[in-house]
């Protein structure tokens, strides 16, 4: 039993299950990565989950191109409630992530790019891996798959896997903990996976620096922590938003990545060309030059 119906009841009326987790996609002028983003969804079982999608698209909204809306009919068929809704006008990133999260109600919500294919039964181990581990998110690492050949054990050496309980940890530019980030540059997680075994369907959690474009919040804790609303005091053009946010939350709940990571990056174009201003240098200062 999982909480998808298939295909031989997609001709009679869904009552769709209480969502367990809500899926949060920001978008902008991506249809056709919006398309398969919602393909990675469309095949997840469980939990049961619902997903909110909000569209800043210069023309069309992306929901609403042809291969888009046909995995937003997909996923009603399938018994998830999908709402769709355009969020205009863009005072930026992190004003976008706090309007998803201020139409969230549901116990756990996983902000997700509109640029991720996920595998199979990502939502259930994440939120398998929150459960247990009680912090305050977990997330899985977005795969660069272009760099499948590349191999850069010196991304790696800062992977270190949590041992007993997550504990809440201070990170900041030039501090300790930093370096981690280079784990979830190109293929890393996937040649850390290749050497670190897991059995099938399970995950091993590991410390993060922080952790983009697909992370699944206790909703209380991201609330708790303020969530974004740090966002009046940002210009429009703005870029990490999502590490002012997640350090906060980190720092009070503590955070996990999980290995092995089923997120896949579909590496087009970025959408955010300023990236002049990092939301966590107005938030937390900027780097202090070591002594």
């Amino acid at each position: 039993m999982t909480a998808r119906r298939w295909s031989g009841d997609w001709g009679t009326p869904a009552a769709p299950a209480p969502a367990t987790v809500e899926v949060l996609i920001p978008t902008k002028s991506r249809p056709a990565e919006l398309a398969v983003t919602l393909a990675g969804l469309a095949a997840q079982d469980d939990p049961a989950f619902d997903v909110i999608i909000s569209d800043q698209s210069d023309g069309d909204p992306s929901f609403a191109a042809p291969p888009a809306a046909a995995m937003v009919r997909l996923l009603r068929a399938q018994g998830h409630a999908v709402s769709t809704s355009r969020h205009l006008p863009r005072r930026g990133l992190a004003e976008h992530r706090q309007h998803l999260l201020d139409s969230s109600s549901a116990e756990f919500v996983l902000f997700l790019d509109d640029d991720v294919w996920l595998e199979p039964r990502s939502i259930s181990r994440m939120l398998d891996a929150l459960v247990t581990l009680g912090c305050g998110f977990v997330g899985s690492g977005v795969h660069g798959l272009s760099a499948l050949e590349e191999y850069r054990p010196q991304d790696r050496t800062s992977f270190e896997p949590w041992q007993g309980p997550v504990q809440p940890e201070r990170i900041r530019m030039g501090e300790p903990g930093i370096e981690r980030a280079a784990l979830h540059f190109a293929a890393n997680l996937v040649h850390v996976a290749a050497e670190v075994p897991v059995e099938r369907d399970s995950w091993l959690p590991y410390k993060i620096a922080w952790l983009g474009a697909c992370a699944l919040y206790r909703r209380e804790a991201l609330v708790e922590c303020g969530g974004f609303d740090f966002w009046p005091q940002l210009p429009a053009e703005h870029a990490g938003e999502d590490v002012a946010a997640q350090w906060r939350v980190m720092e009070r709940f503590g955070a996990a990545g999980i290995l092995p990571s089923g997120a896949v990056h579909l590496e087009s174009p970025t959408t955010v060309r300023d990236r002049r201003v990092e939301a966590r240098d107005v938030v937390f200062g900027p780097p202090q030059p070591r002594s």
